[in-house]
């Protein structure tokens, strides 16, 4: 059958790229469909990133059915700060069919080549500052909030392409113990002994508090592979859909003398509500959420940085003691440690140092595109 390749334009292509996924993970226990309502403003200009940066959205139509679906994004910030000609991919999903694959990605290679750019990398939904990658191990458990999942053809689908391996993410899976390893402990005291304390953040104040952890969170990321600056917009928008799940006694800071120096946010893990939701909002889906969100098990670290001054002073161990003693009183059982560069050791030996044990991996993708048209 002959592929069509059509840009979602229109709110009703918008929505049918929306909800594409809901369709095609109909019968996957472990898909977390996020919500309609929710997607539909994110991929508007609402979202400040829509703003600032070059999108479009495909469609793939087999037989005039919808086949799969792709994004094709151009960062004018990431060429700036990285200093490099790449454009992205995201929110790629298709069926097992590399025809269908193969002209997605054609029409994103040839709609960034036409703009100027060198490297096409993804998935990237829309940066490094979202969900980043193709799960490529781990495919026995479900994703924990604002993590990837797909099905484990995808990656055969990107070889099939030419895209090769640009980087890896891990993800670390802790089990809660009783106590924290006395390693832990010691370095803690050491810290709290050279004047580091700890507090949670004030949902009263949160936007001040997720100021701080901006400027945390870009100091101590300049340095990182793919690192993009969350800008004030990016932060009063991701705050914006943050403060309902935050917990006040699980998002800390780290100070100094008064100076914030970390920061650490642990999410409880509404993925478990979210697949029994449907991705719909209605009177029984809310009731389904009211009762599924206090039988949340797991979390996630989602937001945590060092200012690079004052690593190694012993700041991740004192956050992580309070942070412990609060998960054991709000009776949560797992910690999941992601995302983390694949070459980021200072930050994988702080998860062996804890016990965790990587349990999943992802894969970002590229391919050189200069010179290539198709």
């Amino acid at each position: 059958m002959k592929v069509k390749i059509i840009e979602a334009k229109t709110k009703s292509d918008i929505n049918a790229f929306i909800e594409f996924p809901l369709d095609f993970y109909k019968n996957d226990r472990l898909y977390a469909p996020q919500l309609t309502r929710d997607m539909k403003v994110h991929f508007s200009e609402k979202n400040p990133f829509i703003k600032e940066s070059e999108v479009k959205f495909f469609l793939a139509l087999k037989d005039g059915r919808p086949a799969g679906r792709i994004a094709s994004i151009l960062n004018p910030q990431h060429i700036q700060i990285q200093n490099e000609k790449a454009g992205f991919f995201g929110f790629f999903e298709c069926i097992n069919d590399s025809t269908v694959s193969g002209a997605l990605l054609s029409r994103v290679q040839n709609e960034l080549k036409n703009q100027g750019m060198e490297t096409m990398r993804g998935p990237m939904n829309f940066s490094t500052n979202e969900e980043c990658g193709f799960l490529i191990e781990g495919f026995d458990s479900p994703p924990m909030l604002m993590m990837p999942y797909n099905l484990p053809y995808y990656n055969d689908l990107m070889t099939a392409f030419g895209m090769s391996k640009s980087k890896d993410l891990h993800a670390y899976i802790y089990d809660m113990q009783e106590e924290l390893p006395e390693k832990v402990l010691r370095v803690a005291a050491l810290a709290e002994r050279k004047g580091i304390t700890v507090r949670t953040i004030d949902k009263k104040n949160f936007m001040a508090d997720m100021k701080i952890f901006q400027n945390v969170y870009n100091s101590a990321w300049e340095k990182n592979w793919g690192f993009i600056p969350i800008s004030d917009e990016e932060l009063a928008y991701s705050a914006g859909r943050l403060k309902p799940l935050a917990v006040p006694d699980l998002t800390l800071i780290a100070e100094k003398d008064g100076e914030p120096i970390g920061f650490l946010g642990l999410i409880p893990d509404f993925n478990f509500v979210l697949r029994h939701m449907g991705g719909r909002l209605n009177p029984i889906t809310i009731l389904k959420a009211l009762y599924y969100s206090r039988k949340i098990t797991d979390l996630r670290l989602l937001l945590y940085g060092i200012k690079p001054e004052y690593r190694n002073r012993g700041v991740d161990a004192l956050l992580f003691k309070v942070g412990h003693k609060n998960i054991k009183k709000g009776g949560y059982k797992r910690i999941e440690f992601s995302w983390i560069l694949e070459d980021n050791i200072s930050v994988i030996r702080i998860c062996e140092m804890f016990g965790a044990r990587l349990y999943k991996r992802y894969r970002v993708y590229e391919k050189k595109i200069s010179g290539v048209m198709e």
